[in-house]
């Protein structure tokens, strides 16, 4: 198997932690007394005597940086500098200067040298400098590999992991797309369900096809029939004009319908006879038109509980339920989190016209620690946001929400004000839903957000509970 550019470094750097350095000085006495201070350190030090002697040794290995003397015979630190840029040779450069020079070595700065020291070197200095340099291009390769892996195995139809989950989920995502049946896709919230089903169809023989999705939360029941089955003109008051359902329509392709879990009994019964006869009945009309199209729902609940409370047909359960594929929750796979977070950076750089290039390893490991109840959508958010506040090349742990911070602690550590604060929230909704006669439509618009949001914060408060007042 080839071995990646990233990976060739990691095998160095797990043989020597600290880093690998190349110093450069005529001077004899100075290579010896700063190689003691950086191998005393822990640091894999290599020398060189010469500009040239310097270019040879980087063509031959990989450094974590280059700490060269601007004095020196032939060709000079800056001049050296400008070479190993032309060589696209990544490592930091720092630059020694002695007094009379440090205005070269700041021009040098200038043209891309990371810093400068002035001689006669102070140790700590030195080992401050060389940590920071030998971070920053770490830093660097881990982007680098990030891109590479991306372009890989790890990006699927816009879906991103290299985890076990995530390519075992890959490979069922291949298989299923080649049949035709029923799948129901499963996961909480933000997990990307719908990543998911747009995946199986792009890759099935219906890609030609129409892909539409439907959110069976985002309609009341009078309107989800309509916008499902299509209804004749005349049909119920507001029917003015004839109206082609969105199942017709993907005639050919696939609908996913999202939320699934939502639907009523009513629609229930007249989704199933769908499914059962591949017919569909339109509002008010007369006449059945059968529909090729191929069904993807997806549901954050566990519709076998569903079923086992009557809240969900049986029969229509094993209807879908032919193939199901289970969407892990970010918990779960955290090691997906890294390559996650960079290709969002990549996506709001273009989307904001930024050029954020990495995430440093503070804020790399705030992402890493947090549990992500809002999984790859809140993961999204928070890297966006970041983006968009961020005035320099990389992400701190300062541009990062609140709550990635230990500013606020997580719902599983609630101070009292903050259940207090849910506690108004519940009698908020109360107050909605009773004002309008339990009506979720119309205690939403008084709520002032949508049905399915005021279902969502229903079902958190134990306000969904067959469908009753509590």
């Amino acid at each position: 198997m080839q071995t990646r550019y990233g990976e060739v470094e990691t095998a160095h750097r797990e043989e020597n932690n600290r880093g690998r350095v190349l110093l450069v000085d005529d001077e004899a006495n100075i290579l010896k007394v700063l190689s003691a201070i950086l191998r005393k350190s822990g640091y894999e030090v290599h020398t060189a005597k010469t500009a040239e002697e310097a270019l040879d040794r980087t063509v031959r290995m990989k450094f974590d940086t280059v700490i060269t003397d601007y004095k020196l015979p032939g060709m000079n630190g800056s001049e050296l500098l400008d070479a190993l840029k032309t060589r696209a040779v990544d490592a930091p450069v720092i630059m020694l200067t002695a007094y009379g020079t440090i205005e070269k070595a700041v021009d040098a700065m200038r043209k891309g040298a990371y810093y400068y020291l002035a001689k006669p070197v102070n140790p700590d200095e030195l080992l401050t400098v060389t940590r920071e340099a030998v971070e920053k291009h770490r830093l660097l390769l881990e982007n680098i590999s990030l891109k590479t892996r991306l372009k890989e195995r790890h990006s699927f139809k816009n879906i991103i992991g290299k985890s076990h989950v995530m390519q075992d989920l890959f490979s069922l995502i291949e298989t299923v797309s080649r049949s035709n049946s029923n799948v129901l896709v499963t996961g909480e919230s933000g997990t990307g369900k719908e990543l998911v089903a747009k995946a199986i169809h792009y890759e099935s023989p219906r890609a030609g096809g129409p892909f539409i999705p439907i959110d069976c939360a985002a309609l009341p029941e009078e309107l989800l029939e309509s916008e499902l089955f299509g209804h004749e003109k005349g049909s119920f008051t507001s029917a003015y004009d004839q109206k082609t359902g969105q199942i017709e329509l993907a005639n050919g392709g696939t609908v996913f319908l999202d939320e699934i879990g939502e639907l009523s009994p009513g629609i229930q019964k007249k989704f199933l006879r769908f499914l059962q006869e591949r017919e569909i009945l339109r509002v008010g009309g007369k006449n059945r038109i059968k529909v090729d199209v191929r069904i993807i729902a997806a549901t954050n609940r566990n519709l076998e509980e569903e079923v086992r409370r009557g809240a969900f047909r049986e029969d229509l359960f094993y209807r879908l339920n032919v193939v199901t594929l289970q969407v892990p929750p970010l918990r779960e796979k955290k090691e997906d989190i890294p390559l996650l977070a960079h290709f969002f950076l990549q996506k709001f750089n273009e989307v904001n016209k930024k050029t954020l290039t990495s995430i440093d390893s503070e804020a790399m490991r705030a992402l890493m620690d947090y549990d992500w109840p809002g999984n790859v959508r809140e993961l999204e958010n928070a890297v966006e946001r970041a983006v968009v506040l961020c005035p320099t090349d990389t992400v701190t742990l300062h541009y990062l929400p609140r709550t990635l911070r230990g500013e606020i602690r997580t719902t599983e550590k609630r101070t009292g004000e903050e259940f207090n604060l849910l506690d108004t929230e519940k009698k908020l909704i109360l107050r909605a839903l009773e004002k309008t006669s339990w009506n979720q439509t119309k205690a939403s618009e008084v709520l002032g957000i949508t049905r399915k949001q005021l279902r969502t914060k229903m079902k958190h408060h134990g306000l969904l509970a067959g469908e009753e007042k509590p």
